[in-house]
């Protein structure tokens, strides 16, 4: 899909600039002109169908921007009209008003099959939003964008009950005393949210800044809980872009594609924001991190992918990537400096906040890494080669294959420091490749680096994983995935 357009502009003749004085006098001396266009010669006709182009380009992006906004409510509406698979949370007997939200009722009548083809107009509209983005006006962009997020906002939770997870991992400290990361809720059968969960014998994967943030928001209640992550999730999205955006605009990238790419992506709104899943907030402090790098704060860029680390640890792929453009910026050591206390902040926050047994973490961190999701790409290719689920000879080869390309991509970032964001960027897509636990929501950590680079090639790779993500989601490319 092309994602430029090409703008014309009416040429302008120079005029006779003063130059130096002889004899007194002052010369002129002429650069060569450009002829001025004939009316209705062949370079106005040109300039004129250039307007038209870029008119009607702009017109086919609204249509496909309200588009996808409608698909999104859509979306949202039929997941709110009965219990099914969109709301993994809910069930024949628990759908209460506070978990369906408020467009429960507005549309009942698309069939089951409804979901995918939803889905597959949010991801054409998409499409046709990036490859007419720059014929797009901000504040068409920007409308969009915003109303893309309400209405995902206004929707339950899709697709995944993770984010009472979240809720149940601080009602266990919070309520009955149990340390979230030595205890799963198995040990308290009897909460309220306990019905609702996805997993019931996981201890909490994540890091200890977002487990105290979401011990704040046990006095709500179970269902001001929910929303309150909602909300969150939509507010970090958002901020995320709007980093991008400035960023892109201090750089002199194209803004309007850089911020489509991202805030109009069906994974970052339906399974990221509509799941209401913290790798939003965790993208906006990896975004942080990488724009301060970017505008050459080499210390404060460093120290707020720390933060970014203490609440999921994936985040700490981009750290080397960070340290090595302000090394060759010779703030190496201040970055360091800055990695070193900001983790000591870190620990100290963790140990007041859960003890020793903090370090439970570490536990289960190794049982995420033994989950297996059946459509990740070890696993296609397993299944490819007529083997188990997930071939442990398979699984080492994309291990070592992952290890290589980032030592190759630290190497480059090294040799090249002015391309360290695009290197981080290929390691991102690696990762999501060769790690045997792929969701849909993962596809952020390629497509923040990717929306904040003009790298074409990094782009379209990033554009094809989530085109693979979405397929994983769809029924009907089952026979295709095995």
């Amino acid at each position: 899909m092309g994602l430029n357009t090409i703008f014309s502009a009416d040429e302008l003749p120079t005029t006779g600039l003063p130059s130096r004085r002889e004899n007194g006098s002052i010369a002129t001396t002429t650069s060569p002109t450009t002829p001025r266009k004939p009316l209705g010669g062949a370079a106005a006709g040109d300039d004129d169908a250039g307007r038209r182009t870029g008119r009607l380009r702009g017109a086919i992006g609204t249509l496909a921007l309200v588009g996808l906004v409608l698909a999104l409510v859509g979306l949202g509406a039929k997941a709110a009209a009965a219990p099914s698979k969109l709301v993994p949370a809910a069930g024949p007997d628990r759908f209460p008003g506070w978990l369906s939200g408020p467009l429960h009722g507005i549309l009942t009548g698309i069939p089951g099959g409804g979901y995918e083809g939803l889905l597959l107009g949010i991801c054409a509209c998409y499409a046709v939003v990036l490859a007419s983005a720059r014929a797009l006006g901000p504040r068409t962009l920007w409308a969009g964008i915003l109303a893309a997020h309400l209405a995902v906002l206004l929707g339950p939770p899709l697709l995944s009950a993770d984010v009472f997870g979240y809720l149940d991992f601080a009602r266990l400290g919070v309520l009955h005393s149990l340390d979230p990361y030595t205890h799963t809720a198995a040990a308290a059968t009897g909460d309220a949210i306990y019905p609702y969960l996805g997993w019931h014998d996981v201890s909490t994967p994540y890091g200890p800044l977002f487990t105290l943030l979401t011990y704040s928001l046990v006095p709500l209640g179970i269902a001001g809980g929910i929303w309150a992550l909602k909300v969150l999730a939509v507010v970090t999205s958002l901020a995320t872009i709007v980093l991008v955006w400035r960023s892109a605009g201090r750089r002199g990238l194209a803004r309007g594609p850089a911020i489509a790419l991202l805030g109009l992506n069906p994974l970052l709104l339906v399974f990221a924001v509509g799941g209401a899943h913290n790798d939003t907030l965790l993208g906006l402090l990896v975004a942080a991190g990488l724009v301060a790098v970017l505008d050459r704060r080499d210390v404060a860029g460093p120290a707020t992918l720390v933060g970014a680390i203490a609440v999921k640890a994936s985040a700490g792929l981009a750290l080397p990537f960070a340290l090595i453009a302000a090394h060759r910026r010779d703030r190496g050591r201040q970055a360091v400096l800055a990695v070193l206390v900001a983790l000591a902040a870190i620990l100290l926050i963790a140990l007041i906040g859960f003890g020793g047994e903090i370090s439970g973490i570490t536990g289960s961190l190794r049982g995420q890494q033994q989950l297996v999701a059946i459509h990740s790409l070890p696993s296609f290719v397993s299944r490819l080669l007529g083997l188990d689920r997930l071939d442990g000879t398979v699984r080492t080869g994309f291990e070592v294959g992952f290890v290589a390309m980032l030592i190759g991509c630290l190497v480059h970032a090294w040799r090249h420091s002015e391309r360290w964001l695009e290197a981080y960027g290929w390691t991102a897509v690696g990762l999501l490749c060769a790690t045997a636990w792929l969701l849909p929501w993962y596809a952020l950590w390629a497509l923040l680096p990717a929306s904040l680079s003009a790298d074409r090639r990094l782009r379209g790779a990033v554009l094809a994983i989530c085109a693979y993500l979405v397929a994983t989601r769809l029924p009907l490319a089952y026979p295709v995935l095995g």
